[in-house]
Parts: C-alpha cells; sequence; structure tokens
C-alpha cells in the first residue's frame, strides 16, 4: 500500500472518528500513531508520540491561552454578560427590535471577553431570552441572535482559535489577534443590520417600544460596565503598542478581572473554583488538540500528501484568488459536519503552505478561515452553537436553524468583504508597535 494511499484512509477514518462523537485531539492522536507506523515503523510511531506530547505543549506561546480562558471566565462569574446586555438595551431599545440589536451586541461582546462561542451562547441563553419571552419577541429570532452573536467569540480577541491557529503555523500571535478586531467589530455590524431588516420586514418578530421599561438609569450601567472595554484595551491595546506579549496580555487581564471581580464583591469563592475548573478542563482539552494537530501534521507529511498537493495546485493554470476561494468554500461544507478546532487543526497543515505559496498573507488567510469556520457553528447538521442555544434556551432546534439562515448570509458577506478588501485584516497589524 503507498503512502499516498494510506494518508487518504487516515483522513478518512479521522472523519469518520469525528462524526462518532470522538474527541478531536484523540481521534488525531490514534490515527497519527497507527498511520505514521505503516508509513514509516511502528517504533518510530511509539517514540513520536513521546516526543510530540512534550515537544507540543512546552511552548511558551501556549501559556496565552489558560490566561486567556481565566480572564474571561471570571468575568463571567462576575455576571457581567448580564450587565452588558441590559447597558446596550438601554441604548437601543428605543429601536423596534431594540432587544435583538442589544442581544447579538452583548453575545458579541462577551463572547470576545470570554473567547469561547460556546460560554457566550450559554451565558446570553440564560439572561437574554426570558427578558425576549417577556417583550413577545419571537422565540426563534431571539435563539437566531444569541447564537449568532456567540459565534463571534472565535473571531474577536482574545480568541482561543486565532492563538490555536498562530500556533499551528507559527504566525505572530499578537497580530492574528489584533487582526481580527476590525473584521469582528464589521461582522457584527451586519448581523444587527440583518436583524433590523428583519424585524421591519416582518413585524411580528418582535413588539413596538411601547410597554418597554427602562429598570435603570443610564449612569448606573455604565458603571457597571466600564471594566470590560477598560480590561479589553488595557489587554489588547498593550499588544497593539508592543509593551506586552500576547501571553503578558492574557496575564494582565486575568489579573485585572480577579481584581474587578473582588473589589466589586462580585466574586464568590465559589464561583472562583468554578472559573479556575474551566480554565483547567478548556486548556487541556485545547492542549490535547495541539498535541493531536502536531502529530497528524507530522504523519501527512511522511505521506507526501501536502507536497503533491502543493505541487498538483501549482501545476493548475488558474489564478491565485480561485484557489483560495476553493479552499474557504471547503470548510464552510466541511464546517457543517465538523466543529471549527477539528477543522483548523486538520486543514491548516494542508493548507496553510499552499496559500502562503501563491502570495496570500497568513494572518489574512487565519482571520478569513475562522470567519468562514463561523458558519459551521450554525449549520446542521452539526450546528454545535446552535444545539447549544436550543437546550439552553428550550427553543425547537429545528426553529433555531430556520431562524438563523438569514444571519448565515451575513456571515458570508462579511467573509466576501474581507476577501476583496484585505486590509479590513491587515490595517491595524500593519501599524502595530
Amino acid at each position: 500500500m503507498s503512502s499516498e494511499l494510506i494518508g487518504l484512509l487516515g483522513f478518512a477514518v479521522l472523519v469518520l472518528l469525528l462524526l462518532a462523537r470522538v474527541p478531536v485531539g484523540i481521534a488525531m492522536i490514534a490515527v497519527s500513531v497507527v498511520g505514521y507506523g505503516l508509513v514509516v515503523r511502528p517504533d518510530a510511531a511509539l517514540a513520536r508520540l513521546g516526543s510530540d506530547a512534550f515537544s507540543s505543549t512546552a511552548s511558551y506561546a501556549l501559556s496565552v491561552i489558560p490566561l486567556f480562558v481565566l480572564m474571561g471566565l471570571l468575568m463571567a462569574q462576575a455576571a457581567l454578560g448580564r450587565d452588558l446586555y441590559r447597558f446596550l438595551d438601554g441604548l437601543l431599545w428605543r429601536l423596534r427590535g431594540g432587544l435583538a440589536l442589544a442581544t447579538i451586541g452583548a453575545s458579541s461582546l462577551f463572547g470576545a471577553v470570554s473567547g469561547s462561542a460556546t460560554a457566550s451562547a450559554s451565558t446570553m441563553s440564560l439572561v437574554a431570552m426570558p427578558e425576549m419571552r417577556r417583550y413577545n419577541y419571537d422565540e426563534g429570532l431571539g435563539a437566531a441572535c444569541i447564537a449568532v452573536g456567540g459565534t463571534l467569540g472565535s473571531l474577536i480577541p482574545p480568541s482561543a482559535v486565532l492563538v490555536l491557529y498562530g500556533i499551528l503555523t507559527e504566525e505572530n500571535i499578537g497580530a492574528l489577534l489584533i487582526g481580527g478586531i476590525l473584521p469582528g467589530l464589521m461582522t457584527t455590524i451586519l448581523l444587527m443590520i440583518t436583524a433590523y431588516l428583519l424585524v421591519r420586514r416582518r413585524p411580528r418578530l418582535a413588539p413596538g417600544v411601547e410597554g418597554h421599561v427602562q429598570r435603570s438609569p443610564m449612569s448606573k450601567l455604565l458603571l457597571r460596565v466600564w471594566s470590560v472595554p477598560a480590561i479589553f484595551g488595557l489587554s489588547m491595546g498593550g499588544i497593539y503598542v508592543g509593551v506586552f506579549t500576547p501571553t503578558e496580555a492574557g496575564a494582565v487581564g486575568a489579573f485585572l478581572a480577579l481584581a474587578f471581580s473582588l473589589l466589586s464583591r462580585r466574586l464568590t469563592w465559589k464561583g472562583f473554583v468554578e472559573a479556575v475548573s474551566q480554565t483547567v478542563r478548556l486548556s487541556a482539552m485545547i492542549f490535547l488538540v495541539v498535541i493531536g494537530g502536531r502529530m497528524f501534521g507530522f504523519f501527512l507529511s511522511a505521506t507526501g500528501i501536502p507536497r503533491a498537493l502543493g505541487g498538483f495546485i501549482g501545476d493548475l493554470e488558474v489564478a491565485g484568488w480561485v484557489v483560495a476561494a476553493a479552499i474557504l468554500l471547503l470548510y464552510v461544507v466541511l464546517g457543517a459536519f465538523m466543529d471549527e478546532i477539528a477543522i483548523l487543526v486538520i486543514m491548516t497543515p494542508i493548507m496553510y503552505p499552499i496559500v502562503t505559496g501563491l502570495g496570500f498573507d497568513g494572518v489574512w488567510f487565519g482571520v478569513l478561515s475562522i470567519m468562514m469556520l463561523l458558519t459551521g457553528l450554525l449549520t446542521p447538521p452539526v450546528g454545535i452553537i446552535s444545539f447549544v442555544v436550543s437546550r439552553v434556551a428550550e427553543v425547537p432546534l429545528e426553529k433555531v436553524f430556520r431562524s438563523v439562515a438569514p444571519f448565515w448570509f451575513a456571515l458570508v458577506l462579511a467573509a466576501l468583504l474581507v476577501i476583496f478588501f484585505p486590509q479590513i485584516v491587515l490595517v491595524l497589524p500593519d501599524l502595530m508597535g
């Protein structure tokens, strides 16, 4: 059996394992050990298992992940998601569908703070859905707003997915984090415009502003949420001007989140233990994925598939943007069947050398890849975020998928704008100190 055929079979087995809900890291490690043993030697595969597990996780760059995760979880325990929601509601309630717009904005901001799409979707389902039901909003619209806003936690820094891409490709992690800011804000605005147009076209989805009660003055709400832009600005701003490395920015953010939570008396001992416990679990999962991704990359290299694929594409007489567009379209299709981390870890070792070899910027490709993968978080049959919102908000899954559809097109439009105007991603990294 040729090494290329072994590689293709290994890829197929990996997809089957993922569809069977085997954890991503474990599936990649298992396929890599068996496949590498067949291509090279069994003892070499076992030696690789021992060496890669250490070399992959002994990286200084990886230390940024638990710090950013801890920062987000501490702020979640401080109930900042609820406060963000009420603050934006206070700004937007005079618009028809203002509560839906506030839900998208708060979900995206909380997703950015927590760095986790799943955490944002779960929290905002508990916070926003009761309010939207109280004011007679269509529950499908409410669930869709929570879901699409939560996906942006994978794009707006501090994003663990962007950090993972940087580790896999050795791109500058600080540039990746800063590069995700403008696309994230642009996507949030497009999603809010979509919600507004939906409500204008179908008024039954949202009531008028009559009967809406503004329970707290804006000055009081501002005093409760000022810490969010302050912590975000200090940590990301430090990266931007060159004062902090990403790891140092994560440490500063985690410390400030802890200090704010304690000084405001919002963090209980139970909440602190829960935040640390979740940080350990999430970090361990990501580290396992990193180990599996490194091993899978070595396995594919041993089979010669990336080299053969790169040569094949290089011989094609088509424009580079056609190849890049085909790769991104493949990401959208895969996103309907696997989660974004699995796709990123599997496809990046194959596609990154091809895309950069065609002359495209690695930071631009990383941000754009994640933008395309956001659609997979919402699309059946997997649609992880749609499942989470359906379960927590108690909305039928079919209704969530149906209501998310218009927002799916807004996500694709945002990605197309980044394709045709790469400076949306690159302008801030190019100006970094």
